[in-house]
């Protein structure tokens, strides 16, 4: 094994001397022509010198630009001639992972705060496959619904979840009355969508959940040809008559009699644009954006 070493070591030197170029690939294809070393897999990747903190430091005369992987802090370092220093090659925030598995459930644990009015626990459904936004992932009850709508006229708090008004991220529970009981916004006046840093999705579901637009309502709606409540309850979605929070005071009305969910997408100054629907309808309709309406949460997939 030793000397198989050698040998693939010597032939690698030996076409380094030929062509100034070495390549180890996969494929057996030749080095790619602006490379000096040129690695290639779809199987493996590139371990570079692990060292300690230490035995970093005790590099003789370390070359301009040397990369080195100190096991001491988890840490990559390069070697800066210029400042005589091994600085430190930072990490981003962002990680590597795997698809979003839909079709599981996620278990929430929500803060009462900024967000949700409570504190509470909750496990959501996912489903995709919906008519209209096939690769959409959706969770199957409403964001802070204790459970799934039991009837499409449900009247329950547990089922209705929480009550948001337009590009605000403080979410409303409602059983006998208002919480959090803080001042009512009774008028909101803006001329942009609903924002990342508010959206309730995103936040309380994390990265890459978020409000449905209008065009994905839209599309969800007409291709599920819903003409009354029937359609968006006998869908997977389940989406039920959770009512609204009025936008004068707060005052929920219509639980168990009408269903209105944001889009993230506004129309007007005052008004955002919601998936409406009743026993005799089912439309995109335009909300005042005071209004506390419900939100389903989805992502891409």
């Amino acid at each position: 094994m030793k000397k198989l070493s050698i040998l693939i070591v010597l032939l690698l030197l030996f076409s380094s001397v030929l062509f100034a170029q070495v390549g180890i690939n996969s494929d057996n294809s030749a080095p790619d022509a602006s490379a000096m070393l040129d690695v290639k897999s779809t199987t493996k990747g590139l371990l570079i010198p692990r060292m300690t903190q230490a035995q970093i430091g005790a590099i003789q005369n370390p070359s301009n630009g040397l990369i080195a992987f100190c096991t001491t802090n988890s840490k990559l370092y390069i070697y800066v001639s210029i400042t005589a220093q091994w600085k430190e090659i930072p990490y981003g925030s962002g990680i590597l992972g795997q698809p979003f598995p839909c079709g599981l459930d996620i278990t929430i644990n929500h803060l009462a705060g900024a967000v949700a009015p409570v504190n509470k626990t909750v496990t959501y459904g996912t489903v995709t496959g919906i008519p209209g936004e096939l690769t959409k992932c959706w969770i199957t009850r409403n964001l802070g619904a204790s459970q799934q709508a039991t009837v499409v006229s449900d009247a329950t708090e547990a089922s209705a979840g929480w009550y948001f008004q337009f590009n605000r991220k403080q979410g409303y529970q409602y059983i006998s009355s208002r919480i959090p009981a803080t001042a009512w916004i009774s008028s909101i006046s803006e001329t942009f969508d609903w924002t990342i840093a508010n959206d309730p999705c995103a936040i309380e579901l994390g990265t890459g959940w978020r409000i449905p637009t209008f065009t994905e309502w839209n599309n969800v709606n007409a291709s599920g040809n819903w003409t009354n409540w029937n359609g968006p309850y006998g869908s997977a979605l389940k989406l039920h008559a959770a009512g609204f929070l009025y936008f004068s005071d707060g005052s929920l009305l219509y639980r168990g009699s009408y269903g209105y969910y944001w889009s993230s997408t506004q129309n007007y100054a005052t008004a955002g644009v919601g998936l409406d629907f009743s026993s005799g309808s089912s439309y995109m309709g335009n909300d005042d954006k005071a209004a506390g309406l419900s939100i389903r949460c989805l992502r891409d997939y």
